[in-house]
Order: C-alpha cells, then sequence, then structure tokens
C-alpha cells in the first residue's frame, strides 16, 4: 500500500547526552556521512514520497531554520515549541493541525539507518483498517551505539508489549512511526510522552509493530556519531 506524504520531523531536543557537542549548535546539525542528521532524515522522507514535512523547533530553532532555508524537497514547515518544550507527544498534538487529516509519518532526527529506506518498510506494513499507529522496531542485535535493555516484545497479533518489568526486551523502537491524527483525540494538555498514546492504543488492539531488516545507529552520543558514521561508510565505500 501507498504510505503517507506528510512527515513530522523532531528536532527540538536539548541534545544533552552530545555534552559539549552541543553546547554550541543542536543534535540534527550534527555532521555524519556526509551530511546533517536532518539532511538525511529529509532525504529518507523525499525518498519515501513524502511531500510536506513539519519540524518542530526549541533548542537553537533558528540554526536548523537557516540551514534549511534553501531547501525544497520536501515542502518543509516549522512547529515552534516556546516557550515549554513538548516531549514526543506534546510536539505532535502542537503540530496537528499542520499535518493534515491523513495518516503521516513521525520520526526521530537522531537516528541513522543502514539498509532499506525505513518509510518505506512502514509504509509495506501500514493496514489502515486494523491499525491506528504502527511503530518501526529492530532487534536488539541490530543495533549500534546502543546501550539500555531493550523496549518491546511482539505477540503473536502483531502488537507490541513494553518490556514492563523484564530486564530486557528483544526490540528497539527507531524513532519511525505512522500515525493517524484522530488516535490523538483527547491526549493531555502540555509536555507528555507519545507513550501515553501508544499504550492507549495497545489497549484497544490498535497499536502495531514492523520489525525493521536493516542495521539502526542511536545517534544521541559522540560514541553514536562514530559509529554511525562507521556504518554509513561501511554501507557506502
Amino acid at each position: 500500500m501507498s504510505g503517507p506524504n506528510t512527515a513530522m520531523i523532531l528536532a527540538a531536543g536539548f541534545g544533552t547526552r552530545m555534552g559539549a557537542l552541543t553546547q554550541e549548535r543542536p543534535k540534527p546539525l550534527m555532521h555524519v556521512g556526509g551530511g546533517t542528521l536532518i539532511d538525511h532524515t529529509l532525504d529518507l522522507a523525499n525518498d519515501a514520497g513524502v511531500t510536506d514535512a513539519v519540524i518542530n523547533l526549541h533548542y537553537r530553532g533558528p540554526q536548523i531554520r537557516a540551514h534549511l532555508a534553501d531547501r525544497t524537497m520536501p515542502k518543509i514547515s516549522f512547529s515552534e515549541e516556546s516557550p515549554e518544550i513538548l516531549d514526543t507527544g506534546g510536539g505532535l498534538v502542537q503540530a496537528r493541525p499542520m499535518l493534515g487529516v491523513a495518516p503521516f509519518f513521525a520520526l526521530n532526527s537522531d537516528n541513522v539507518f543502514v539498509g532499506d529506506n525505513p518509510l518505506k518498510t512502514l509504509s509495506w506494513a501500514w493496514r489502515p483498517a486494523e491499525m491506528d499507529v504502527l511503530l518501526l522496531l529492530v532487534p536488539t542485535d541490530k543495533t549500534r551505539a546502543y546501550t539500555r535493555p531493550g523496549d518491546f516484545t511482539i505477540d503473536t497479533s502483531g502488537v507490541p508489549q513494553p518490556r514492563g518489568e523484564a530486564k530486557t526486551a528483544p526490540y528497539v523502537y527507531t524513532g519511525a512511526q505512522i500515525i493517524v491524527p484522530e488516535s490523538l483525540d483527547g491526549a493531555p494538555e502540555g509536555a507528555f510522552s507519545i507513550k501515553v498514546i501508544w499504550e492507549r492504543l495497545r489497549h484497544t488492539g490498535r497499536l502495531r509493530a514492523v520489525v525493521y531488516g536493516g542495521h539502526w545507529v542511536d545517534v544521541g552520543t559522540p560514541e553514536g556519531l562514530v559509529e554511525a558514521e562507521a556504518a554509513m561508510n561501511a554501507a557506502h565505500p
């Protein structure tokens, strides 16, 4: 099935795990593999057929605006989060009027994928009659620079189940998903995590997951930048 033509790109974070590297510029403008993280993300969106992208801004937002001033594909709009940063869920709610009424992609700007376009993987698995949110997960053994214990298991119906009290889980959320706008109805006001929406949909059976077949790099730390550079160079020698 064809996928969404709109994407929400989350770029408002402080990048605190980057330490001194983000004191003067935001993490989406970190360079890896011959370009910035935000440009790599927009390239994925453009390749997947996205025509319109909404980018949320908070920390050093003017730098991101200036960097993207000449970019025309996809068409870019900005959602300013001020004075409060709104977290993943609140950022989506604020930007919702700009995202239209059709399902849209949402993806972080600080991950690197090595393999098939992750948004195309989501599109191929998208079944609107069965789901309101589709998460892209990756096996923990296909991650790089990832040090946490995993996020989900997947049950026989394809519903992701959170790790809960277990010490580890076999799948990691990659930061990419498809969302039906109506799934944000009744969301909390202000800052909140998108996990609130996921949990509600999990209980109604409208949350699903698909597993990414390539590798995924968590570019949240200086070590992650090094790993991402190595992974991209290996994929495109």
